[in-house]
């Protein structure tokens, strides 16, 4: 239970982040660490330098912008929870903010820790991606947009390169207003409904799908009768592969039942 030795550096900035991962082969960002700290206890990771953002405040935030509701990746999950910001205006996010871990676990994990582990275990990357959000990335090469569909290329596989950093989530700030359901006794995967969805798109991450598209026919997502969504295909889930990308956006977390960062 002892990690492996490895270099820590504090960066002030997120330019700084990029050059320390752009210098380390194998670096890792830090932010909560609710994943990327027990994986390296037991040495499933073993980053030969931890960058540590958690204090960049100029990513904490949650505001208002066009049609959009933005979102620093370094926001917590208690902040997003708590959101007047998104509870008028995409709601369905702040309600899953408010089901990850237990309070010690949103209280230091991040949305982009979250998200930039790409757990499909977390149920935050299934809503980002039905409600079709869009990922800020910033690298040497510039910042560029993702759509959340395209940016969970399949488990633990983020489009993300080893020299970039997740920096905002921006959201649709008219959608999600859907109706919650309870956790199933039978069924230990996602526990939300995503009535008002736009077509095509509905997550089901937790039941081991990266990406399921629907026809909406009246409500997208409302579980059948035994308990998976109706009209929903998916295609393999699980399966991690290696591409040219290997995210280490901002780290990876894992606290209570929800994967955090």
């Amino acid at each position: 239970m002892i990690p492996a030795p490895f270099e820590y550096r504090r960066v002030d900035s997120v330019d700084e982040a990029i050059q320390a991962l752009s210098d380390g082969p194998d670096a890792k960002l830090l932010a909560g660490g609710h994943s990327l700290l027990p994986l390296m206890k037991v040495r499933l990771a073993r980053p030969s330098l931890l960058v540590d953002i958690s204090r960049l405040e100029d990513l904490k935030y949650v505001k208002h912008d066009g049609d959009r509701v933005a979102i620093g990746a370094l926001t917590r999950h208690h902040d997003v929870a708590n959101s007047e910001v998104l509870q008028e205006l995409c709601p369905i996010v702040s309600y899953a903010a408010g089901e990850i871990g237990d309070p010690q676990v949103r209280h230091v994990g991040t949305i982009g820790g979250s998200v930039a582990h790409a757990d499909p275990a977390s149920d935050m990357p299934s809503v980002l991606t039905a409600l079709d959000a869009e990922l800020v990335v910033r690298g040497p090469g510039g910042v560029r947009n993702v759509r959340a569909g395209d940016f969970f290329k399949g488990l633990f596989e983020p489009d993300l390169a080893t020299d970039e950093v997740l920096t905002e989530i921006r959201d649709p700030s008219s959608w999600g207003r859907g109706s919650r359901s309870g956790p199933r006794p039978h069924d230990d995967g996602s526990r939300l409904e995503l009535p008002e969805v736009p077509a095509p798109r509905a997550g089901l991450g937790a039941r081991g799908c990266r990406r399921a598209r629907a026809e909406r026919r009246g409500t997208l997502g409302r579980p059948h009768e035994h308990g998976g969504p109706a009209d929903a295909g998916c295609g393999r889930g699980g399966g991690a592969g290696r591409g040219r990308r290997s995210g280490r956006g901002v780290g990876a977390s894992r606290g209570g039942d929800e994967p955090a960062e």
